[in-house]
Protein backbone atom coordinates (compact mmCIF):
# COMPACT_ATOMS: atom_id res chain seq x y z
CA UNK A 1 0.00 0.00 0.00
CA UNK A 2 1.33 3.42 -0.96
CA UNK A 3 2.03 5.87 1.86
CA UNK A 4 3.42 9.34 2.39
CA UNK A 5 7.20 9.48 2.85
CA UNK A 6 9.38 12.23 4.26
CA UNK A 7 13.08 12.63 3.64
CA UNK A 8 14.71 14.86 6.23
CA UNK A 9 17.77 16.60 4.79
CA UNK A 10 20.52 17.81 7.16
CA UNK A 11 23.77 16.75 5.59
CA UNK A 12 23.50 14.53 2.50
CA UNK A 13 22.43 17.57 0.44
CA UNK A 14 22.52 15.70 -2.86
CA UNK A 15 20.55 13.46 -5.21
CA UNK A 16 23.33 11.08 -6.31
CA UNK A 17 24.13 8.08 -4.09
CA UNK A 18 21.50 8.99 -1.52
CA UNK A 19 20.11 5.78 0.03
CA UNK A 20 17.68 7.70 2.25
CA UNK A 21 16.15 9.44 -0.77
CA UNK A 22 16.09 6.23 -2.78
CA UNK A 23 14.23 4.38 -0.02
CA UNK A 24 11.84 7.27 0.59
CA UNK A 25 10.70 7.44 -3.05
CA UNK A 26 10.01 3.72 -3.42
CA UNK A 27 6.35 2.81 -3.06
CA UNK A 28 5.39 6.30 -1.92
CA UNK A 29 2.32 8.19 -3.10
CA UNK A 30 3.74 11.50 -1.94
CA UNK A 31 7.31 12.49 -1.02
CA UNK A 32 8.03 15.43 1.28
CA UNK A 33 11.69 16.61 0.98
CA UNK A 34 12.24 18.72 4.12
CA UNK A 35 14.98 20.93 5.48
CA UNK A 36 14.47 22.80 8.77
CA UNK A 37 16.15 26.19 9.08
CA UNK A 38 17.44 26.27 12.65
CA UNK A 39 17.58 29.85 14.03
CA UNK A 40 20.44 28.85 16.33
CA UNK A 41 22.56 28.11 13.26
CA UNK A 42 21.41 31.00 11.08
CA UNK A 43 20.36 34.05 13.12
CA UNK A 44 22.94 36.81 13.76
CA UNK A 45 24.78 36.75 17.07
CA UNK A 46 26.27 40.20 17.82
CA UNK A 47 28.36 38.78 20.68
CA UNK A 48 30.38 36.43 18.43
CA UNK A 49 33.96 37.38 17.51
CA UNK A 50 33.16 37.35 13.79
CA UNK A 51 29.99 38.09 11.77
CA UNK A 52 27.65 35.13 11.84
CA UNK A 53 25.38 33.16 14.14
CA UNK A 54 26.11 31.59 17.50
CA UNK A 55 27.33 28.45 15.73
CA UNK A 56 28.84 29.53 12.44
CA UNK A 57 30.57 32.38 10.65
CA UNK A 58 28.99 33.84 7.53
CA UNK A 59 31.05 31.92 4.99
CA UNK A 60 29.67 28.55 6.10
CA UNK A 61 26.12 29.90 6.38
CA UNK A 62 26.43 31.24 2.84
CA UNK A 63 27.81 27.90 1.64
CA UNK A 64 24.84 26.09 3.22
CA UNK A 65 22.37 28.45 1.54
CA UNK A 66 24.07 27.72 -1.80
CA UNK A 67 23.63 23.99 -1.11
CA UNK A 68 19.94 24.42 -0.35
CA UNK A 69 19.30 26.53 -3.45
CA UNK A 70 21.03 23.98 -5.64
CA UNK A 71 19.18 21.06 -4.06
CA UNK A 72 15.85 22.81 -4.52
CA UNK A 73 16.64 23.54 -8.18
CA UNK A 74 17.51 19.89 -8.83
CA UNK A 75 14.41 18.62 -7.03
CA UNK A 76 12.27 20.92 -9.18
CA UNK A 77 13.66 19.30 -12.35
CA UNK A 78 12.36 16.01 -10.91
CA UNK A 79 8.85 17.32 -10.28
CA UNK A 80 9.43 18.02 -6.60
CA UNK A 81 10.78 20.84 -4.45
CA UNK A 82 12.61 21.43 -1.17
CA UNK A 83 10.19 22.20 1.67
CA UNK A 84 11.88 24.75 3.91
CA UNK A 85 10.51 25.24 7.41
CA UNK A 86 11.90 27.25 10.30
CA UNK A 87 12.21 26.39 13.97
CA UNK A 88 13.56 23.81 16.37
CA UNK A 89 14.16 20.73 14.15
CA UNK A 90 12.78 18.19 16.65
CA UNK A 91 9.57 20.12 17.26
CA UNK A 92 9.03 20.84 13.58
CA UNK A 93 9.66 17.22 12.54
CA UNK A 94 7.36 15.74 15.17
CA UNK A 95 4.58 18.14 14.12
CA UNK A 96 4.74 17.50 10.39
CA UNK A 97 5.10 13.73 10.79
CA UNK A 98 1.67 13.80 12.39
CA UNK A 99 -0.02 16.53 10.35
CA UNK A 100 1.18 15.30 6.96
CA UNK A 101 0.24 11.68 7.78
CA UNK A 102 3.74 10.38 7.14
CA UNK A 103 4.14 6.61 7.03
CA UNK A 104 7.87 6.46 6.28
CA UNK A 105 10.63 8.74 7.61
CA UNK A 106 14.07 8.61 5.98
CA UNK A 107 17.24 10.49 6.92
CA UNK A 108 20.99 9.94 6.70
CA UNK A 109 22.64 8.58 9.84
CA UNK A 110 24.76 11.19 11.64
CA UNK A 111 27.45 10.35 14.18
CA UNK A 112 27.89 13.79 15.77
CA UNK A 113 26.72 13.96 19.42
CA UNK A 114 24.33 16.88 18.84
CA UNK A 115 22.67 15.20 15.86
CA UNK A 116 22.73 11.77 17.51
CA UNK A 117 20.72 13.07 20.48
CA UNK A 118 18.35 15.03 18.22
CA UNK A 119 17.77 12.06 15.93
CA UNK A 120 16.91 9.80 18.86
CA UNK A 121 14.10 12.13 19.90
CA UNK A 122 12.64 12.17 16.39
CA UNK A 123 13.09 8.43 15.92
CA UNK A 124 11.42 7.64 19.24
CA UNK A 125 8.44 9.85 18.35
CA UNK A 126 8.12 8.26 14.91
CA UNK A 127 8.36 4.71 16.25
CA UNK A 128 5.69 5.37 18.89
CA UNK A 129 3.49 6.78 16.13
CA UNK A 130 3.87 3.65 14.02
CA UNK A 131 6.02 5.37 11.39
CA UNK A 132 8.70 3.35 9.59
CA UNK A 133 12.18 4.85 10.14
CA UNK A 134 15.07 4.28 7.72
CA UNK A 135 18.43 5.90 8.61
CA UNK A 136 21.27 4.51 6.45
CA UNK A 137 25.00 5.21 6.83
CA UNK A 138 26.02 7.16 3.72
CA UNK A 139 27.89 10.23 4.96
CA UNK A 140 30.96 8.03 5.48
CA UNK A 141 32.49 5.14 3.56
CA UNK A 142 32.11 2.80 6.54
CA UNK A 143 29.79 2.40 9.47
CA UNK A 144 31.93 3.46 12.46
CA UNK A 145 30.02 1.12 14.77
CA UNK A 146 30.88 -1.89 12.57
CA UNK A 147 34.60 -1.01 12.50
CA UNK A 148 34.62 -0.61 16.29
CA UNK A 149 32.84 -3.95 16.70
CA UNK A 150 35.51 -5.63 14.53
CA UNK A 151 38.11 -4.20 16.93
CA UNK A 152 36.56 -5.79 20.00
CA UNK A 153 34.38 -2.81 20.91
CA UNK A 154 37.22 -0.26 20.93
CA UNK A 155 37.99 2.33 18.24
CA UNK A 156 41.31 1.70 16.45
CA UNK A 157 43.73 4.44 17.50
CA UNK A 158 46.17 4.25 14.59
CA UNK A 159 45.52 4.92 10.93
CA UNK A 160 47.16 1.66 9.89
CA UNK A 161 45.02 -0.46 12.20
CA UNK A 162 41.89 1.33 11.02
CA UNK A 163 42.67 0.72 7.34
CA UNK A 164 43.34 -2.95 8.02
CA UNK A 165 40.04 -3.36 9.87
CA UNK A 166 37.88 -1.32 7.52
CA UNK A 167 38.52 -3.20 4.29
CA UNK A 168 36.73 -2.04 1.13
CA UNK A 169 33.71 0.27 1.31
CA UNK A 170 30.37 -0.56 -0.34
CA UNK A 171 29.81 0.75 -3.86
CA UNK A 172 27.69 3.87 -4.35
CA UNK A 173 24.12 3.58 -5.59
CA UNK A 174 23.86 3.90 -9.35
CA UNK A 175 20.16 4.83 -9.63
CA UNK A 176 19.32 8.02 -11.47
CA UNK A 177 15.87 9.59 -11.45
CA UNK A 178 13.75 11.21 -14.12
CA UNK A 179 11.07 12.11 -11.59
CA UNK A 180 10.16 11.77 -7.93
CA UNK A 181 6.76 11.30 -6.27
CA UNK A 182 4.92 14.63 -5.98
CA UNK A 183 4.75 16.63 -2.79
CA UNK A 184 1.54 16.08 -0.85
CA UNK A 185 -0.76 18.48 1.01
CA UNK A 186 1.19 20.98 3.14
CA UNK A 187 -1.65 23.28 4.12
CA UNK A 188 -1.28 25.02 7.43
CA UNK A 189 2.49 25.44 7.20
CA UNK A 190 4.47 28.42 5.94
CA UNK A 191 6.93 27.16 3.36
CA UNK A 192 9.94 29.44 2.89
CA UNK A 193 12.22 30.25 0.00
CA UNK A 194 15.96 29.86 0.54
CA UNK A 195 16.87 33.15 2.25
CA UNK A 196 19.76 35.39 1.33
CA UNK A 197 22.36 36.44 3.86
CA UNK A 198 20.78 39.90 3.94
CA UNK A 199 17.31 38.44 4.54
CA UNK A 200 18.66 36.61 7.56
CA UNK A 201 19.40 40.00 9.11
CA UNK A 202 23.08 40.54 8.32
CA UNK A 203 22.61 43.91 6.61
CA UNK A 204 24.51 45.21 3.59
CA UNK A 205 27.52 43.00 2.99
CA UNK A 206 28.34 44.18 -0.53
CA UNK A 207 31.83 45.27 0.54
CA UNK A 208 32.67 42.05 2.38
CA UNK A 209 35.09 39.53 0.90
CA UNK A 210 33.53 36.07 0.96
CA UNK A 211 34.89 32.62 0.23
CA UNK A 212 35.45 32.02 -3.50
CA UNK A 213 34.01 28.51 -3.08
CA UNK A 214 30.26 28.18 -3.71
CA UNK A 215 28.17 25.37 -2.30
CA UNK A 216 25.93 22.75 -3.86
CA UNK A 217 25.90 19.34 -5.52
CA UNK A 218 26.24 20.84 -9.00
CA UNK A 219 29.42 22.68 -8.01
CA UNK A 220 30.75 19.61 -6.19
CA UNK A 221 30.36 17.34 -9.22
CA UNK A 222 31.85 20.00 -11.49
CA UNK A 223 34.88 20.41 -9.22
CA UNK A 224 35.29 16.63 -8.98
CA UNK A 225 35.13 16.25 -12.78
CA UNK A 226 37.75 18.95 -13.27
CA UNK A 227 40.08 17.31 -10.74
CA UNK A 228 39.69 13.85 -12.31
CA UNK A 229 40.49 15.13 -15.81
CA UNK A 230 44.16 15.43 -14.80
CA UNK A 231 44.70 11.72 -14.27
CA UNK A 232 48.45 12.07 -13.75
CA UNK A 233 47.89 14.61 -10.96
CA UNK A 234 45.35 12.29 -9.30
CA UNK A 235 47.66 9.28 -9.60
CA UNK A 236 50.76 11.05 -8.28
CA UNK A 237 49.10 13.16 -5.59
CA UNK A 238 50.92 13.23 -2.24
CA UNK A 239 49.27 15.49 0.32
CA UNK A 240 52.45 16.32 2.31
CA UNK A 241 54.13 17.57 -0.88
CA UNK A 242 51.34 19.95 -1.91
CA UNK A 243 51.87 23.71 -1.62
CA UNK A 244 50.13 25.45 1.30
CA UNK A 245 50.83 28.89 -0.18
CA UNK A 246 48.94 28.23 -3.44
CA UNK A 247 45.71 30.22 -3.30
CA UNK A 248 44.77 31.38 -6.81
CA UNK A 249 44.72 27.71 -7.78
CA UNK A 250 44.80 25.63 -4.58
CA UNK A 251 47.08 22.59 -4.57
CA UNK A 252 44.29 20.26 -3.44
CA UNK A 253 40.80 19.39 -4.73
CA UNK A 254 38.99 21.69 -2.23
CA UNK A 255 36.27 19.03 -2.04
CA UNK A 256 36.27 18.92 1.77
CA UNK A 257 33.37 21.40 2.23
CA UNK A 258 31.28 19.42 -0.26
CA UNK A 259 31.96 16.22 1.65
CA UNK A 260 31.16 18.01 4.91
CA UNK A 261 27.68 19.03 3.69
CA UNK A 262 27.17 15.80 1.76
CA UNK A 263 26.92 17.57 -1.61
CA UNK A 264 29.40 14.96 -2.76
CA UNK A 265 29.13 11.29 -1.82
CA UNK A 266 32.34 9.96 -0.29
CA UNK A 267 31.56 6.55 -1.82
CA UNK A 268 31.19 8.05 -5.29
CA UNK A 269 34.42 10.03 -4.84
CA UNK A 270 36.23 6.86 -3.71
CA UNK A 271 34.94 4.93 -6.73
CA UNK A 272 35.98 7.70 -9.15
CA UNK A 273 39.51 7.73 -7.73
CA UNK A 274 39.83 3.97 -8.08
CA UNK A 275 38.63 4.21 -11.68
CA UNK A 276 41.50 6.64 -12.39
CA UNK A 277 43.99 4.37 -10.60
CA UNK A 278 42.85 1.43 -12.73
CA UNK A 279 43.27 3.46 -15.92
CA UNK A 280 46.68 4.89 -15.04
CA UNK A 281 48.22 1.86 -13.36
CA UNK A 282 50.96 3.23 -11.12
CA UNK A 283 49.74 5.56 -8.37
CA UNK A 284 50.46 6.76 -4.86
CA UNK A 285 48.98 4.93 -1.88
CA UNK A 286 47.48 5.76 1.51
CA UNK A 287 48.10 7.62 3.70
CA UNK A 288 49.39 10.30 1.27
CA UNK A 289 47.19 9.60 -1.78
CA UNK A 290 43.76 11.09 -2.44
CA UNK A 291 42.14 7.82 -1.37
CA UNK A 292 44.34 8.07 1.70
CA UNK A 293 42.76 11.45 2.51
CA UNK A 294 39.29 9.90 2.43
CA UNK A 295 40.53 7.18 4.78
CA UNK A 296 41.91 9.80 7.20
CA UNK A 297 38.39 11.24 7.29
CA UNK A 298 36.99 7.80 8.08
CA UNK A 299 39.62 7.19 10.76
CA UNK A 300 38.71 10.34 12.67
CA UNK A 301 34.97 9.66 12.30
CA UNK A 302 35.42 6.20 13.76
CA UNK A 303 37.60 7.24 16.71
CA UNK A 304 35.30 10.18 17.47
CA UNK A 305 32.21 7.96 17.40
CA UNK A 306 33.75 5.49 19.85
CA UNK A 307 35.43 7.93 22.27
CA UNK A 308 33.36 9.68 24.96
CA UNK A 309 34.20 13.38 25.36
CA UNK A 310 36.30 13.26 22.19
CA UNK A 311 35.94 17.04 21.80
CA UNK A 312 37.61 17.98 25.08
CA UNK A 313 40.69 17.29 27.17
CA UNK A 314 39.04 16.57 30.51
CA UNK A 315 37.30 13.21 30.56
CA UNK A 316 38.81 12.14 27.25
CA UNK A 317 40.71 8.93 27.93
CA UNK A 318 42.83 9.18 24.76
CA UNK A 319 43.88 12.80 25.40
CA UNK A 320 46.99 13.83 27.34
CA UNK A 321 46.21 16.12 30.27
CA UNK A 322 48.46 19.12 29.62
CA UNK A 323 48.68 22.30 31.76
CA UNK A 324 48.15 24.74 28.90
CA UNK A 325 48.80 28.50 29.33
CA UNK A 326 45.85 30.84 29.74
CA UNK A 327 46.77 34.05 27.93
CA UNK A 328 43.85 35.78 26.27
CA UNK A 329 46.00 38.54 24.77
CA UNK A 330 48.22 36.07 22.92
CA UNK A 331 45.21 34.00 21.87
CA UNK A 332 43.35 36.98 20.39
CA UNK A 333 46.50 38.10 18.56
CA UNK A 334 46.67 34.62 16.98
CA UNK A 335 42.96 34.52 16.17
CA UNK A 336 42.95 37.97 14.56
CA UNK A 337 46.19 37.54 12.59
CA UNK A 338 48.26 39.94 14.70
CA UNK A 339 51.13 37.80 16.01
CA UNK A 340 53.81 39.71 14.07
CA UNK A 341 54.71 36.56 12.12
CA UNK A 342 53.51 37.18 8.53
CA UNK A 343 53.21 33.49 7.59
CA UNK A 344 50.98 32.79 10.60
CA UNK A 345 48.99 36.01 10.25
CA UNK A 346 48.37 35.57 6.51
CA UNK A 347 46.94 32.09 7.14
CA UNK A 348 44.60 33.37 9.83
CA UNK A 349 43.42 36.20 7.57
CA UNK A 350 42.75 33.72 4.76
CA UNK A 351 40.74 31.64 7.22
CA UNK A 352 38.75 34.67 8.29
CA UNK A 353 38.08 35.87 4.72
CA UNK A 354 37.71 32.60 2.84
CA UNK A 355 36.74 30.07 5.50
CA UNK A 356 39.33 27.72 4.07
CA UNK A 357 43.08 27.19 3.88
CA UNK A 358 45.40 24.35 2.85
CA UNK A 359 45.86 21.55 5.38
CA UNK A 360 49.57 22.35 5.90
CA UNK A 361 48.63 25.95 6.59
CA UNK A 362 46.20 24.64 9.21
CA UNK A 363 49.03 22.57 10.66
CA UNK A 364 51.25 25.64 10.87
CA UNK A 365 48.85 27.83 12.82
CA UNK A 366 47.61 24.98 15.04
CA UNK A 367 51.17 24.03 15.98
CA UNK A 368 52.02 27.71 16.59
CA UNK A 369 49.09 28.17 18.97
CA UNK A 370 49.71 24.99 20.97
CA UNK A 371 52.93 23.05 21.49
CA UNK A 372 55.04 25.01 19.01
CA UNK A 373 55.02 28.54 20.31
CA UNK A 374 52.20 29.96 22.45
CA UNK A 375 51.33 26.82 24.45
CA UNK A 376 47.63 27.74 24.50
CA UNK A 377 44.90 25.09 24.85
CA UNK A 378 43.99 23.29 21.65
CA UNK A 379 40.28 23.60 22.50
CA UNK A 380 40.48 27.40 22.00
CA UNK A 381 41.99 26.99 18.54
CA UNK A 382 39.52 24.23 17.75
CA UNK A 383 36.65 26.62 18.52
CA UNK A 384 38.03 29.22 16.09
CA UNK A 385 38.30 26.63 13.30
CA UNK A 386 34.87 25.25 14.22
CA UNK A 387 33.34 28.67 13.67
CA UNK A 388 35.25 29.93 10.63
CA UNK A 389 35.90 26.92 8.38
CA UNK A 390 33.39 26.17 5.62
CA UNK A 391 34.45 22.51 5.91
CA UNK A 392 34.26 22.49 9.72
CA UNK A 393 33.57 18.90 10.67
CA UNK A 394 33.18 17.83 14.30
CA UNK A 395 35.19 14.60 14.13
CA UNK A 396 37.93 15.81 11.80
CA UNK A 397 38.41 19.21 13.43
CA UNK A 398 38.75 17.75 16.92
CA UNK A 399 40.91 14.89 15.68
CA UNK A 400 43.35 17.19 13.93
CA UNK A 401 43.68 19.50 16.94
CA UNK A 402 44.31 16.51 19.22
CA UNK A 403 46.99 15.36 16.76
CA UNK A 404 48.69 18.69 16.12
CA UNK A 405 48.84 19.63 19.80
CA UNK A 406 50.44 16.22 20.52
CA UNK A 407 47.53 15.51 22.85
CA UNK A 408 46.70 12.25 21.06
CA UNK A 409 47.69 10.07 18.08
CA UNK A 410 51.06 11.84 17.48
CA UNK A 411 53.65 12.54 20.17
CA UNK A 412 56.78 13.85 18.43
CA UNK A 413 56.33 17.18 20.18
CA UNK A 414 59.75 18.45 19.11
CA UNK A 415 58.76 18.40 15.41
CA UNK A 416 57.62 22.00 15.04
CA UNK A 417 56.44 23.98 12.02
CA UNK A 418 58.66 27.04 11.88
CA UNK A 419 56.62 30.24 11.43
CA UNK A 420 59.44 31.52 9.20
CA UNK A 421 61.23 28.82 7.22
CA UNK A 422 58.27 26.49 6.58
CA UNK A 423 56.33 28.97 4.44
CA UNK A 424 59.49 30.31 2.85
CA UNK A 425 60.41 26.97 1.27
CA UNK A 426 57.17 26.97 -0.72
CA UNK A 427 56.86 30.69 -1.45
CA UNK A 428 60.24 32.44 -1.15
CA UNK A 429 58.89 35.66 -2.70
CA UNK A 430 56.07 35.86 -0.15
CA UNK A 431 53.25 36.26 -2.69
CA UNK A 432 50.78 34.54 -0.35
CA UNK A 433 51.68 36.95 2.45
CA UNK A 434 51.46 39.96 0.14
CA UNK A 435 47.95 38.94 -0.94
CA UNK A 436 46.43 38.38 2.49
CA UNK A 437 48.51 41.02 4.30
CA UNK A 438 48.58 43.90 1.78
CA UNK A 439 50.27 46.12 4.38
CA UNK A 440 53.42 44.07 3.61
CA UNK A 441 53.00 44.06 -0.19
CA UNK A 442 56.02 46.31 -0.79
CA UNK A 443 58.33 44.67 1.74
CA UNK A 444 61.46 43.25 0.01
CA UNK A 445 61.40 39.47 -0.20
CA UNK A 446 64.46 39.06 2.05
CA UNK A 447 62.40 40.58 4.90
CA UNK A 448 58.87 39.43 4.05
CA UNK A 449 58.91 36.53 6.53
CA UNK A 450 60.83 38.48 9.21
CA UNK A 451 59.89 42.14 8.73
CA UNK A 452 61.18 43.07 12.19
CA UNK A 453 64.71 42.52 10.84
CA UNK A 454 64.28 45.14 8.10
CA UNK A 455 66.18 48.41 8.70
CA UNK A 456 63.95 51.38 9.39
CA UNK A 457 64.84 52.88 6.02
CA UNK A 458 63.55 49.74 4.28
CA UNK A 459 60.38 49.79 6.36
CA UNK A 460 59.76 53.43 5.42
CA UNK A 461 60.28 52.71 1.73
CA UNK A 462 57.84 49.79 1.98
CA UNK A 463 55.30 52.05 3.76
CA UNK A 464 55.16 49.57 6.62
CA UNK A 465 56.64 50.53 9.98
CA UNK A 466 56.81 47.53 12.30
CA UNK A 467 54.97 48.29 15.50
CA UNK A 468 52.82 50.89 13.77
CA UNK A 469 51.50 49.56 10.46
CA UNK A 470 52.14 45.90 11.25
CA UNK A 471 52.43 44.35 14.74
CA UNK A 472 55.69 43.81 16.53
CA UNK A 473 56.60 40.38 17.75
CA UNK A 474 56.50 41.88 21.24
CA UNK A 475 53.88 39.53 22.67
CA UNK A 476 55.76 36.54 21.41
CA UNK A 477 59.12 37.78 22.69
CA UNK A 478 57.80 37.22 26.22
CA UNK A 479 58.00 33.50 25.54
CA UNK A 480 61.44 33.68 23.97
CA UNK A 481 62.76 35.50 27.01
CA UNK A 482 61.69 32.63 29.23
CA UNK A 483 63.31 30.04 26.92
CA UNK A 484 66.22 31.57 24.93
CA UNK A 485 67.13 28.32 23.15
CA UNK A 486 63.53 27.64 22.16
CA UNK A 487 63.89 28.05 18.40
CA UNK A 488 67.22 26.28 18.00
CA UNK A 489 65.89 23.25 19.87
CA UNK A 490 62.43 22.97 18.37
CA UNK A 491 62.10 24.18 14.78
CA UNK A 492 62.60 21.16 12.56
CA UNK A 493 60.16 21.73 9.69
Amino acid sequence: MESNALIWFRKGLRIHDNPALNHARRGSKHLFPVFVLDPRYLDPDPSAFSPGSARSALNRIRFLLDCLSDLDATLRTLGSRLLLLRGDPVRVLCAILKDWKIGKLCYEFDTEPYSFAQDKQVKDFASLSGIEVFSPVSHTLFNPAVVIEKNGGRPPLTYQSFVKLAGEPPAPLTETYSELPPVGNVEGYELLSVPSIEELGYGDLSQEEFSPFRGGETEALKRLKEALEDKEWVATFEKPKSDPSAFLKPATTVLSPYLKFGCLSSRYFYQCLHNVYTTVGKHTSPPVSLVGQLLWREFFYTVAFGTPHFDQMIGNKICKQIPWRDDEELFVAWREGRTGYPWIDAIMIQLKKWGWMHHLARHSVACFLTRGDLFIHWEKGRDVFKRLLIDSDWAINNGNWLWLSCSSFFYQYNRIYSPISFGKKYDPDGNYIRHFLPVLKDMPKEYIYEPWTAPLSVQKKANCIIGKDYPKRGLYDQLLASCPVFHSLCYTL
